[in-house]
């Protein structure tokens, strides 16, 4: 019988999402459509009486404003709200700023499949030549964490997404969702999806099949010990989640030729 409910959530579309290339920890914004994702998130769940009174987001800005968007909605703007680097997007190494597209059209599809979606492969890491590597590694959140900046991830698989999320959720979310407080997490697609494989026991070859969209919250109904009782569930219109789901799928496809 189900004793807590979570709603994890990947922020709106940022910039980045609309051009295709993998945006990781640079520090993008929300779209004008992530604005309104983030907005309509909100109205779904203020329809279904969603209240909560916590909230947890990376310490990227596309996290953060939609977790802010989202608590207007809900005329629950006093919530608190706790940012971590342990929610951040995967690190995705070399491969920060470049299009998928392309990338499929360069090195194959289904390379570009595992390096999106497998769990233990990792990207190249970032070189400090890269053009990103000043602009995500000498910014001065990274100095707020709890490791020092020198020892931040230069690149990650989801595995490694999870070992660094892990103690985050062990130490400080799941105590409170235990406590009895109503947990929402404005997180990214792979630190999301690296949560669901955890508390639902996803194999590793099985997760590269699951596909997160922008803006749309995810329910996952928990026991008193914090395993699901039911598989998780996307809030909305079906058929518009999965034409989304589909929509991220397809981003690292070869784009097909107008001729």
């Amino acid at each position: 019988m189900s004793k807590y409910k979570l709603v994890m959530l990947r922020h709106g579309e940022g910039a980045w999402n609309i051009e295709n290339r993998f945006c990781s920890w640079v520090d993008q914004k929300l779209s004008a459509d992530g604005l309104k994702e983030a907005e309509e998130c909100g109205k779904k769940l203020k329809s279904l009486g969603f209240e909560f009174d916590l909230v947890f987001t990376s310490i990227l800005s596309r996290s953060i404003q939609t977790a802010w968007l989202v608590l207007r909605e809900l005329d629950q703007e006093w919530v608190p709200t706790q940012s971590s680097w342990r929610l951040n997007e995967r690190h995705y190494g070399a491969l920060i700023g470049l299009n998928r597209a392309e990338l499929a059209l360069n090195h194959g599809e289904e390379q570009v499949k595992i390096w999106r979606r497998s769990y233990d492969v990792s990207p190249p890491p970032i070189a400090v030549s890269h053009p990103y590597y000043q602009e995500i590694h000498t910014d001065r959140r990274y100095t707020t964490c709890d490791i020092p900046k020198e020892i931040l991830p230069k690149s990650e698989s989801l595995k490694q997404v999870l070992d660094r999320l892990l103690p985050y959720w062990n130490e400080v979310i799941a105590p409170e969702i235990k406590n009895g407080k109503r947990v929402l997490i404005s997180a990214h697609g792979n630190s999301t999806r690296a949560l669901l494989k955890h508390l639902e026991g996803i194999s590793d070859s099985d997760i590269v099949n699951i596909s997160l969209p922008t803006g749309v919250p995810v329910l996952l109904e928990l026991d008193e010990n914090l395993h699901p009782v039911k598989p998780h569930e996307f809030l909305g219109d079906q058929e518009v989640i999965r034409a989304a789901i589909k929509k991220v799928e397809d981003q690292g496809k070869v784009k097909p030729s107008d001729n």
